[in-house]
């Protein structure tokens, strides 16, 4: 006796579901997350052994290693620098400002007087550094 064979359909799984489960959580995640964006630049400063002294120019801010500001000798706080700085903004624009930190002074200190000149439109700095390969500890 002969028996018929039954015919069995093909197995197949769907993956529309799972790949729409995917892009959802995909774009759940895009949209979620927050992203950091960094505001800094990125320095490797050289050093200078042919380094030809400036002239003197007319605006020189000095930050010491407490992070005390001196603008053409004369001792500022940091809410005083703002006004001080704005009196001699036009100088600085013509002749540059000159920035001398301390080797030991905060990167926040210097990065605060960087942001108050460009604020101002000074875009002349100089960074005053040591002639020489000799480091300070």
């Amino acid at each position: 006796m002969r028996f018929p064979r039954r015919r069995r359909d093909a197995v197949e799984v769907n993956l529309t579901p799972l790949i729409d489960v995917v892009f959802l959580l995909l774009i759940f995640f895009m949209v979620s997350t927050t992203f950091e964006t960094r505001q800094a630049l990125e320095l490797i400063l050289p050093q200078s052994r042919e380094a030809a002294p400036l002239e003197a120019s007319p605006v020189t801010l000095v930050i010491t290693a407490e992070g005390a500001y001196r603008l053409d000798g004369e001792i500022l706080a940091g809410a005083r620098l703002s006004a001080a700085l704005a009196e001699r903004a036009e100088a600085a624009r013509e002749h540059g400002l000159i920035l001398e930190a301390d080797g030991r002074a905060t990167h926040a200190a210097v990065v605060t007087a960087l942001d108050l000149a460009g604020s101002l439109g000074i875009q002349r700095i100089r960074i005053a550094t040591r002639e020489g390969g000799a480091t300070t500890p």
